[in-house]
């Protein structure tokens, strides 16, 4: 059921940008089973995304939360935990109140391990109770907030303890945190495993940064928008950039990012699935599957990555000692859980080449991700080609070429920049700007990922989740750069300052083409 709204901003005044604005339909009644319970993610992300949710009436008026790990607590512990997550964490206030005391009741917990089918008999008894006590229908959404190494323990002691979709009453769903895999081989292993439980359609494969309200609005800035389309090609495109940086190392997550380095943490998931947003063809429609073929369509024309010539499109970096914020900050390999001598990179850049109609092999697209930068900075920056003549040249004014900028974050807006006069008597032109700032526009506060992406997989909508085919797609692009650094140890490592633009390499990448990245 969709309902009209009417919204007045803090002073009273109508806000005329949320007029007739639609709310989206409440999910199905379901029991929400978090494995991983007791981890950072839940108590970071997941369970105050779900809070929030019940505060907007987001949630279906009939739900459950079941959380599911290893540690041995009480219902009543769980509750106090995610508790003190969302006090901390969700930016909403203090839990209390009949709000918090219904939320707090329909939350329980099972202690078990993810091989043990016992414990999962002793979830199965909590679906059944919840289908009692709060209506759920028999419908059960499984969140994996776990190591990706159990995956398909999970899913296989799901299917043996008959909580799999083929023995459910009502609908049963998966959703998985990345990586899906280490490489091409094991994704596809861990596919063949999860498939033999879930269909594809009941899969879904969470990356947050599809969540965020600038990316989700890339489709509409592109497809709504007469001004932009016809010049979304090779002919008025020179280049794309698009930046995941960060100014925060790998905190505690030391033996994590041992095994895993920016190429399989950053780039072959959140930044490659933001190239394919930039680069599709339009949808036929707003229907999942639809947007998802043409992504898929994207990551098949990527060219691939010639092996006598990777240097020219890979670099790898990690951050040695160095300043963020005024403060010094260790190396990498001072890190706890981190090798001494670790080959691991914390930074990485590629340059891909799309060959299809619409791109023309003309326009490079280069991706960079990594930890320890100047600036906390993710952003999709296209970059237009210059005029074909110069009007203005013999007044030596250098002006700019246009450029239109997607801020993901901390930032969330839109930048378009072009030339104008400078006032005054003489035609001097200068580069200006036009801004164009998320909440402060819309007058409304930006909602964190999550919660547009747990609503999502609880209404069945997998417009922004990962299908198969992109994942595998994905990995294959990757796989000469993964396959080479895992090879060859790097030499020059540690071979970026923390706190700086990054290694010089990644300058060399665009430089040998004339082109420059974006400053952090």
């Amino acid at each position: 059921m969709s309902i009209t709204t009417t919204v007045t901003t803090s002073d009273g005044q109508s806000n005329p940008l949320r007029a007739g604005l639609q709310s989206h339909r409440i999910a199905d009644p379901c029991t929400i089973v978090l494995f991983g319970a007791t981890g950072d993610l839940t108590k970071r992300m997941l369970m105050p995304a779900l809070y929030s949710l019940r505060l907007q009436d987001l949630l279906p008026s009939d739900f459950a939360i079941v959380g599911y790990s290893r540690s041995p607590w009480s219902d009543d512990q769980f509750r106090e935990a995610m508790k003190e997550g969302i006090a901390q964490f969700a930016q909403l206030g203090h839990p209390q109140g009949p709000v918090w005391d219904d939320f707090a009741r329909r939350l329980s917990y099972v202690s078990g391990d993810f091989d043990d089918v016992e414990c999962y008999r002793q979830l199965q008894h909590h679906l059944e109770t919840d289908l009692t006590e709060f209506n759920t229908h028999g419908n059960a959404l499984y969140y994996l907030a776990t190591p990706p190494v159990v995956f398909g323990e999970i899913v296989r002691h799901l299917d043996l303890a008959k909580l799999g979709p083929k023995d459910t009453r009502g609908w049963c769903r998966l959703v998985i945190e990345k990586p899906f895999g280490t490489d091409l081989t094991s994704a596809r292993a861990l596919q063949r495993e999860i498939e033999k439980v879930f269909p594809e359609k009941q899969i879904y494969r969470i990356d947050h940064y599809l969540g965020k309200e600038p990316v989700q609005d890339l489709m509409a800035l592109r497809f709504s928008n007469v001004i932009f389309e016809p010049l979304w090609n090779y002919r008025y495109i020179k280049s794309v950039q698009i930046t995941a940086a960060e100014t925060v190392g790998v905190e505690q997550r030391g033996g994590y990012y041992e095994r895993a380095g920016a190429l399989r943490d950053m780039l072959q998931n959140h930044v490659i699935n933001l190239m394919t947003l930039v680069a599709m063809e339009p949808p036929v429609s707003s229907d999942a599957d639809a947007l998802r073929d043409e992504k898929f369509k994207v990551l098949r024309a990527v060219r691939p990555i010639p092996s006598d010539r990777l240097d020219h499109h890979a670099v790898r970096g990690q951050y040695a000692r160095g300043e963020i914020a005024g403060a010094a900050v260790a190396a990498y390999r001072e890190e706890p859980d981190v090798d001494v001598e670790s080959s691991t990179e914390t930074y990485a850049a590629l340059k891909l080449i799309v060959d299809n109609w619409r791109w023309g092999g003309q326009v490079p697209f280069y991706l960079r991700s990594g930890k320890r930068l100047k600036r906390k900075n993710s952003e999709i920056a296209i970059a237009f080609r210059s005029v074909p003549h110069r009007l203005f040249g013999e007044l030596g004014d250098q002006f700019e070429t246009n450029s239109l900028v997607v801020k993901i974050q901390p930032e969330e807006g839109i930048s378009l920049s072009f030339n104008a006069k400078y006032p005054g008597q003489a035609m001097h032109i200068r580069s200006v700007s036009m801004d164009f700032a998320y909440g402060q526009g819309f007058g409304v506060k930006i909602a964190p990922a999550y919660e547009r992406l747990l609503a999502d997989a609880m209404r069945d909508d997998a417009t922004l989740f990962t299908r198969w085919d992109a994942v595998e797609a994905a990995w294959e692009v990757v796989m000469p750069v993964l396959e080479r650094w895992q090879s060859e140890r790097p030499a020059d490592f540690p071979n970026y300052a923390a706190g700086s633009q990054g290694p010089p390499a990644a300058d060399a990448l665009l430089a040998a083409d004339g082109d420059s990245w974006r400053q952090l």
